[in-house]
């Protein structure tokens, strides 16, 4: 069986995420010849990498082709609606990345779209440790899934879901995730700086600390709660700070509220 790699794509909105996508699927082998990209608004950076790779650009009758991939900003939807039908042949398959826009929304507006899976990517695509939740329409086949998860997979980690009711939480959780991660090196520093340590120094200590830990989850198979074991010596300082976080009014329930207030929001957007 040959790669699952397409022969033709057409990358639809090549901003910060299609961008990524895009370097993903070159990094992966795949031809900038068969690629082509539709962005009236193409950033400079964009066009230098078509041009090196061969990549066309806003041709003025583009064809159809095997995967259309659909990166605008979700608001774009009907408004592009019309040109992305014209790319669509029976055999295309469409991968959207667009938040809050089901399978169902895609269908009513692309009825050329037969074979739909809807993605939710997250930021550290861009850097190629991203984490992509998928799901694909009916009318998806095998192979075609395949050609998705090699896709999707240029930029990071793909996990498949057989509900697609399940992309608000999955946008709460790692969609959104990020930024919880970020404001929780906002917040160590700042408790950092409160404990006594130049507002700078703490900064750097705090954002070393959550990259290291972060390269731990990345190189084992162990649970979160062993490597927190592990770093926690009885009646010692981290389990004093644990008694903190752990305590029945501490991190997790406000976590619970922070990823339940983003589901809502999803919810609401989606609706």
């Amino acid at each position: 069986m040959g790669s699952p790699l397409p022969q033709t794509l057409t990358l639809v909105g090549a901003g910060k995420m299609g961008g990524a996508m895009l370097e993903g699927w070159l990094g992966l082998g795949m031809a900038g010849a068969g690629i082509t990209l539709i962005d009236p608004h193409i950033s400079d950076a964009m066009l230098q990498l078509a041009a090196a790779e061969g990549i066309a650009v806003n041709p003025a009758v583009p064809g159809t082709a095997e995967v259309v991939v659909l990166a605008t900003k979700p608001q774009m939807l009907d408004t592009a609606a019309p040109s992305v039908q014209a790319l669509i042949g029976p055999q295309t398959l469409l991968i959207s990345i667009l938040a809050g826009k089901t399978l169902g929304d895609l269908s009513a507006r692309l009825p050329n779209a037969s074979a739909i899976v809807r993605a939710m990517p997250n930021l550290p695509a861009s850097v190629k440790r991203g984490v992509t939740a998928a799901a694909a329409g009916p009318g998806v086949g095998r192979q075609q899934r395949a050609v998705a998860d090699a896709l999707l997979g240029g930029v990071g980690r793909v996990e498949w879901l057989d509900d697609e009711g399940l992309i608000d939480a999955v946008t709460a959780v790692s969609g959104s995730g990020p930024a919880y991660v970020f404001n929780l090196v906002e917040t160590l520093a700042a408790a950092g700086t409160a404990a006594g340590l130049p507002a700078d120094l703490a900064e750097r200590l705090a954002r070393a600390t959550i990259e290291g830990a972060g390269e731990m989850l990345f190189r084992s198979d162990l649970p979160p709660a062993t490597l927190r074991q592990n770093v926690t010596s009885p009646g010692g300082t981290t389990a004093a700070a644990l008694s903190v976080l752990m305590a029945e009014d501490g991190l997790a329930p406000l976590m619970r509220r922070a990823v339940a207030a983003a589901k809502r929001r999803a919810e609401e957007l989606s609706g």
